[in-house]
């Protein structure tokens, strides 16, 4: 996002039109997550996330080389179909390879990359662009993604794919009551998030009045609480899945609830974007785990396909703040539609948990 004003400039189109490379990144993670899943299924586990992550190094390599708007936006879709599939096998991969008691925290360490990334790449490659170019911040990315593929080679055994599941079994889990409310609650629970988190920048210029540096400090913080919010939701998620995602939610819908006043002052609105950091995303490794549970016996697509929900919820939780704005009911109400975002989807957890255990059960 930190890069879109240099790329525009660049390119000469306007800010928007930068804008719809986000948007495209998102379609192909949606397109890519259960089209690679399912034409992989019988590929070494190793094997397949080291060639995921060769998509990614690929895409972002075409996209330091590309010379037109178009020819970027090609290169955005083609590094995006590695996303879905790369975190959805990844957390299959991550709980198979720790005790059943610690299969929450496994998860939470892989998705640590994407919060970790929140506090020091987004800043550094927003950093490098301004300074000696968009091409260059996107090769960099490409170099660590070849570092990854390294790493991913040195540090995983070898995973022979199961023998017993196949392309059907992947998608007959897709059609199973709890599969189904599992991603529903993904898409609210984390559209949530991305209702506010998509204009923080206004809100901290407009409403909190803050200086460049204070918004950079707010989104690194945001960041912080992030990561230690993934931590913390991977050790509780191993206790209870359903008691830690309730409480977060709960959490989340107060602290934006909160936010729409605490907003108007920089110590207050440090201290909720803070919190809200945590409880944001200490519903990321439940939400994962609740997918996987009630898919147990084939979890690879259904596992990718939440990570799609994830991205889904972004688009949903973006277009909901911004129909706020447009409407001119001000930026503290994008805060209360979160809120109301987040209520929405611990009302569908509290729902679900009172479905006949029969339900639950796979078919």
């Amino acid at each position: 996002m930190g890069m879109l004003p240099v790329i525009a400039g660049d390119l000469h189109v306007s800010i928007p039109a930068a804008g719809l490379l986000i948007s495209a990144y998102a379609m192909g993670v949606l397109i890519g997550a259960p089209l690679l899943t399912l034409t992989t299924g019988r590929i070494d586990r190793r094997t397949l996330l080291i060639a995921l992550m060769g998509i990614f190094t690929l895409g972002n390599a075409l996209s330091a080389m590309a010379g037109g708007y178009w020819m970027l936006m090609a290169a955005r879709v083609v590094t995006s179909f590695n996303h879905g599939a790369f975190f959805g096998v990844g957390s299959v991969v991550a709980a198979s390879l720790v005790p059943p008691d610690k299969r929450a925290g496994a998860v939470a360490a892989m998705f640590t990359g994407l919060t970790v990334a929140t506090i020091g790449g987004v800043p550094a490659a927003t950093w490098v662009s301004e300074a000696v170019g968009w091409r260059t911040a996107f090769a960099g990315i490409a170099g660590v993604g070849a570092i990854a593929m390294l790493s991913l080679r040195l540090a995983l055994p070898s995973l022979p794919a199961d023998e017993g599941g196949d392309m059907r079994a992947e998608l007959r889990v897709l059609t199973r009551g709890p599969v189904v409310m599992a991603l529903a609650l993904t898409t609210i629970g984390f559209g949530g998030v991305f209702t506010v988190f998509t204009y923080i920048v206004p809100i901290l210029r407009d409403v909190t009045h803050g200086s460049t540096g204070y918004v950079t400090a707010m989104l690194m913080l945001f960041g912080v609480g992030a990561t230690i919010g993934n931590g913390l939701g991977g050790r509780l998620a191993d206790r209870s899945v359903e008691r830690t995602l309730m409480t977060m939610l709960t959490i989340m819908a107060l602290t934006l609830l909160a936010f729409t006043v605490l907003m108007q002052w920089p110590v207050t609105a440090a201290v909720a974007i803070l919190v809200w950091g945590i409880a944001s995303f200490a519903i990321v490794p439940p939400l994962q785990m609740r997918v996987m549970d009630a898919a147990s016996d084939a979890p690879n697509l259904a596992s990718a396909m939440n990570i799609g929900a994830f991205n889904l919820g972004n688009a949903i939780g973006a277009a909901l703040g911004g129909g706020v704005i447009g409407a001119g009911l001000g930026l503290p109400t994008v805060s209360l539609a979160g809120a109301a975002m987040a209520a929405v989807a611990l009302a569908m957890l509290l729902a679900f948990r009172r479905q006949p255990r029969a339900e639950v059960c796979p078919a």
